[in-house]
């Protein structure tokens, strides 16, 4: 087997190990939103204001989709809608500071799930995922670069 045949058995193994482990994250969080709601939530978190225009194609939904979902966020108290200083026409949707307590809440709760799980692992386990750490940040600058790319 070539090195090169190596790298990709070893790149998909690992992209399988990742993604299960994401997808399985993803089903211990709270159903107390959907995740539409809270990937719109983190993305205004992460990125600040935007138009919903903007959040639409961010989180793959129709604009008229997004306007309903904000609308049922506004009236939570998790965002609110102001004018663009830049540019009176447009209309902003901001986190608000209940959103912005809500997106660490969760985020929070899955950092303490992930935390109990590396509570189980062996010594050397924990050891090896701390010297791939620097490679998961790597990864995860990469993805939101692709992400935020793709959306263009």
């Amino acid at each position: 087997m070539s090195r090169q045949d190596t790298a990709r058995g070893a790149a998909a193994a690992i992209g399988a190990a990742l993604y299960g482990l994401a997808t399985s994250a993803v089903r211990r969080l709270p159903r107390d939103m959907s995740l539409t709601s809270a990937a719109t939530l983190a993305t205004l978190d992460r990125t600040g204001p935007r138009r919903i225009t903007d959040l639409a194609a961010i989180e793959g939904v129709t604009q008229p989709a997004m306007t309903a979902l904000v609308r049922v966020m506004e009236e939570a108290g998790l965002v609110e809608r102001r004018g663009d200083a830049a540019d009176k026409r447009v209309t902003l949707v901001c986190l608000t500071e209940a959103g912005a307590s809500y997106v660490r809440t969760r985020r929070q709760a899955g950092v303490n799930a992930f935390e109990r799980l590396i509570g189980e692992l062996t010594g050397e386990e924990v050891e090896a995922l701390v010297a791939a750490l620097p490679a998961l940040k790597h990864l995860a600058e990469l993805e939101s670069q692709d992400r935020e790319g793709s959306k263009k």
